[in-house]
Formats: C-alpha cells, sequence, structure tokens
C-alpha cells in the first residue's frame, strides 16, 4: 500500500529531531548543510501537512511543542528503520561488487587474465573471481545473459548488444612439428595452407574466425575441412607437436613452444595474421566496480607495450 502523504518526506522529520537534540533551527540547518530560511521553510511545510504547531519559536531558539514531542517520539523508531533500510541496501551493493564474474575466450583466459588478476588483487584484495572459459561466442553469450559481468573474446567482429574496447594485440601464427615438411620451408602461401587440412578449433572459436576472415580479406578461400576439430588450445598444441598436422593458434599460446623449438613457426605470405582482443560488456551500461579496474588493468597493459615499439 502507498505511503500517506504526511510521512512520505522523511528528511524533514530527521530536521525536527535535530531542531529537538539542538536547540535551534539555525543548528540544525548547519547540521543538514542547508541554510536557515531554507529549514525554517521545511519546518513550517511540515506543520502545515500535519495539520498542528510542531515547534515553539523564540528569539532564544525553538523548542518542540507538546504535539512536536509526540510526532518527534513517532517519527525517531522509523527514522532508525530507514537508516538500517539504507545500511542493508548498502552491503547487497558490496556483495554484488565484491564478486567479478568473467568470461573469456581460451587465449585470453590462459595466457593474459592471470596477471591482469594479480594486478586486480592488489587493488580489490576482497575481490571473488568467478571465471568461465569458453570460444568466443559462448563469452558473449554468457555477458549478454547476465551471467558474466565482463567478458573478453577474440572475434573479428563485435556481437550485437555489447559494448567492446581493445585490450591487447595479437598474432595468429601457423605452427608445425620440427619433423614436418614445412618446418625447412618456413614460408607457404596462403592459398597452400588454406587447402591444407589443418589441426583447428571449433566453430565458434575467434581464433579459428579470425584465421577464416583473415584469408577471406587476402581473397583467399577455405577449400579444405579440418584435419581434427578440438575446443582446447593445449590440445591442438599436443597434435601439432605430436606431428598430426599443421596449426594456426596465437602467438600467445605457443610463444614458450617456439622458443623450446618443439614447434616451428611458418611465415604466411600475402595475409595479415594479426588482431585485436576485445573486452566486452552489454550496449547501454558501463563497468563499475572490479570490473572497471579489471578493464583498467588490462587497458593499462596495451598502452605499456605500445609504448615500448
Amino acid at each position: 500500500m502507498p505511503l500517506p502523504s504526511r510521512v512520505t518526506d522523511l528528511s524533514s522529520f530527521d530536521l525536527l529531531l535535530s531542531v529537538a537534540e539542538l536547540g535551534s533551527i539555525g543548528r540544525a540547518a548547519k547540521a543538514h548543510g542547508m541554510s536557515q530560511p531554507s529549514a525554517s521553510e521545511r519546518l513550517r511545510v511540515l506543520e502545515a501537512r500535519v495539520g498542528v504547531t510542531l515547534l515553539e519559536r523564540t528569539s532564544r531558539g525553538a523548542k518542540l511543542t507538546t504535539a512536536g514531542q509526540l510526532v518527534a517520539g513517532w517519527a525517531a523508531p522509523v527514522l532508525a528503520r530507514a537508516v538500517d533500510l539504507d545500511a542493508g541496501i548498502t552491503s547487497l551493493r558490496a556483495d554484488r561488487h565484491s564478486q567479478l564474474k568473467i568470461a573469456a575466450s581460451l587465449t585470453v583466459a590462459e595466457y593474459l587474465l592471470p596477471a591482469w588478476l594479480i594486478a586486480l588483487r592488489a587493488v580489490s584484495p576482497d575481490t571473488a573471481t568467478v571465471l568461465t572459459a569458453g570460444n568466443s561466442v559462448h563469452v558473449a553469450e554468457q555477458v549478454l545473459a547476465d551471467r558474466a559481468d565482463l567478458g573478453f573474446i577474440e572475434n573479428t567482429d563485435v556481437p550485437a548488444g555489447l559494448a567492446s574496447r581493445v585490450v591487447s594485440q595479437d598474432e595468429l601464427v601457423l605452427v608445425v612439428a620440427p619433423g614436418h615438411p614445412w618446418a625447412k620451408r618456413r614460408r607457404v602461401t596462403a592459398g597452400k595452407v588454406a587447402g591444407t587440412p589443418l589441426v583447428s578449433r571449433e566453430p565458434g572459436s575467434g581464433t579459428r574466425q579470425a584465421w577464416e576472415h583473415a584469408l577471406g580479406k587476402a581473397g583467399v578461400t577455405t577449400s579444405a575441412e579440418p584435419l581434427l576439430e578440438m575446443s582446447s588450445t593445449t590440445a591442438i598444441k599436443a597434435a601439432a607437436i605430436g606431428g598430426i598436422g599443421p596449426a594456426v593458434l596465437s602467438v600467445h599460446a605457443v610463444a614458450a613452444d617456439l622458443a623450446t623449438r618443439t614447434l616451428v613457426r611458418v611465415e604466411v605470405g600475402d595475409v595479415d595474421l594479426h588482431r585485436a582482443l576485445r573486452a566486452v560488456w552489454p550496449a547501454g551500461t558501463t563497468p563499475r566496480g572490479p570490473a572497471s579496474d579489471l578493464l583498467t588493468i588490462a587497458t593499462r597493459t596495451l598502452t605499456h607495450r605500445a609504448d615500448r615499439r
């Protein structure tokens, strides 16, 4: 049921209690951060709404009438409950902001996010992080369904309904086992790779989409079905290392393997394999709390890399 009109303005009753405590309208006004004329006018409106005189005004200050004392006594527990209500709402907001739900593509989740989360812990040590890893399509679905506060994707295009910001630059690389014939050539044409069955990520993967998009921009059509589809970057690397077939992966994912030469990088001619990694969140909203902190940390990493070039 709606509140009666006479008691909807709790701040005026709070002002009345301050007059009773401090003994003057001027001191009560100062305590509430308003001018004395504004406080006097608010109290007059309250008296008119209640229908009785609440204050006795004198040259020495103001004191409550008998009716004013009764009203103040009834108002005090109501105002206390309002303070309790506000405190409860504040605690709920704090609990919400202390948990950060993240959805991230495998490349970001495995090779970039750990360092970002370490930095986040330094600025927000009480934040509990829940991470869901999957392909970029799955990440977008999680964010759009409000099951993640912030997502990180590898898609070339940002799905509808999401706002985004570039947080890192990446490069796709073609890798083979040291014993593969391409390991000695070190460079193959885009058309040759497009016609060769690869160990590949599943449909919906940002890496696969970016690879196919890059070929398309170069005017090359993929003509070979994947040799093997896998949803794990680690599994794809293992298959490539084992000599099952070539693979296209993020340079972040294979950096250690290239350094130890368990995999060999093969340059692909006439195709640009650079891409942007993006943070996403629901369009029309702004990341807040720990989500905003994490977005700042990730973007700062991108800025630092640009400064070093």
